[in-house]
């Protein structure tokens, strides 16, 4: 029978710039008109939902007792920082290799299962599993996938916490979402291999991310800035951008009532981007109006250059900002989860 490690992130950890705490729910939502304006309100949402963060986390136990029953043997940890979670994450290291790097054992006993209130949870671990087994480019060994730049890490579960939110990552993949149906997924052991994006700010990126600020109204502010999806540009950096959604899955594709993404797929090895443009137009005895023009591309990687000043953006809901050049692309099957 398996161990079972169950994983909780203590309160703030994976939602910084965000949402205020792990326990919430009012963060985290997986539309982009939302994420927006949690950007332009963070200290606001950073107060919400104290009881559920006061309350004890039920689904955690009923999981372990499922699990129990039947006959695993089951941890339960609650992680306070980064180094708390590399200590779980060892024990998925395997036998030592010839070239001394640390790679992911294949045939490990033990499974993990990520408790996560907000998406950016899953988010923490998964940056710390890429950090632990992604090798330097100098050291990159020839077993590696050409389009890779990390091993299939190992699969994980997701446990959501928040049963109320049909828009989280779990809801959107079709995941067991009751400790029973997670507690079956672990077991059974059928494993759903996913994309994973990368940036070159040092994480990842397992859904999407909206780039762009809202007002204190939740409607977006122009900015300019180059995006490039491999050889596509989307914007030159001369016009505004109302948004643009950058997708693993398909939680950003729907913008303040539109359609950004088409059809977020985390299986096809791409990502998809998305820009939206506002465009002037002249109509016949009616003077102008303006229309939100939408700019669409797949490929390997996209790269966002802002023009003026800092920009600011949500990366499966945390937030964050830059001043220079941030890319993402993507590693297509690098990581997995439990599915029934």
């Amino acid at each position: 029978m398996y161990d079972v490690v169950i994983l909780s992130l203590a309160e703030g950890q994976g939602s910084a710039g965000a949402c205020g705490g792990a326990c919430g729910s009012a963060c985290g939502s997986a539309s982009a008109s939302a994420s927006a304006s949690a950007s332009a309100s963070a200290s606001a949402s950073a107060s919400t939902e104290p009881e559920a963060c006061a309350a004890p986390r039920v689904p955690v136990l009923q999981l372990a007792e499922a699990l129990t029953k039947a006959g695993a043997r089951v941890e339960t940890i609650t992680a306070e920082s980064d180094e708390e979670i590399d200590a779980v994450l060892a024990r998925f290291d395997g036998d030592p290799r010839p070239d001394g790097l640390t790679w992911p054992d294949p045939d490990s006993k033990a499974r993990l299962v990520v408790a996560t209130a907000v998406d950016g949870q899953l988010r923490a671990v998964l940056r710390r599993l890429v950090r632990r087994y992604a090798p330097a480019p100098s050291k990159r060994p020839s077993d590696l996938p050409a389009e890779r730049t990390v091993p299939d890490l190992p699969p994980v579960a997701l446990l959501p916490l928040d049963v109320t939110n049909t828009t989280d990552l779990a809801a959107q993949l079709e995941l067991p979402r009751t400790p029973a149906g997670v507690a079956e997924a672990v077991l059974a052991g059928k494993v759903r291999r996913l994309d994973l994006l990368r940036n070159d700010g040092g994480s990842v990126t397992v859904d999407g991310a909206l780039v762009g600020g809202a007002d204190d109204d939740g409607r977006a502010v122009a900015w300019r800035g180059r995006v490039e999806v491999d050889d596509a540009l989307l914007s030159d950096g001369e016009e505004p951008i109302l948004a643009c959604a950058i997708g693993n899955g398909a939680g950003y594709a729907e913008f303040d009532g539109f359609r950004l993404l088409a059809d977020g797929d985390p299986t096809d090895g791409r990502v998809e981007v998305a820009v939206a443009v506002p465009k002037i137009v002249k109509q016949r005895f009616r003077g102008t109006k303006v229309q939100v023009e939408v700019r669409r591309a797949r490929g390997r990687a996209v790269s966002v250059l802002p023009r003026d000043g800092e920009l600011h953006f949500l990366d499966d809901g945390v937030g964050g900002s830059m001043t220079r050049k941030r890319s993402w692309w993507t590693e297509p099957g690098a990581w997995a989860v439990y599915a029934s």
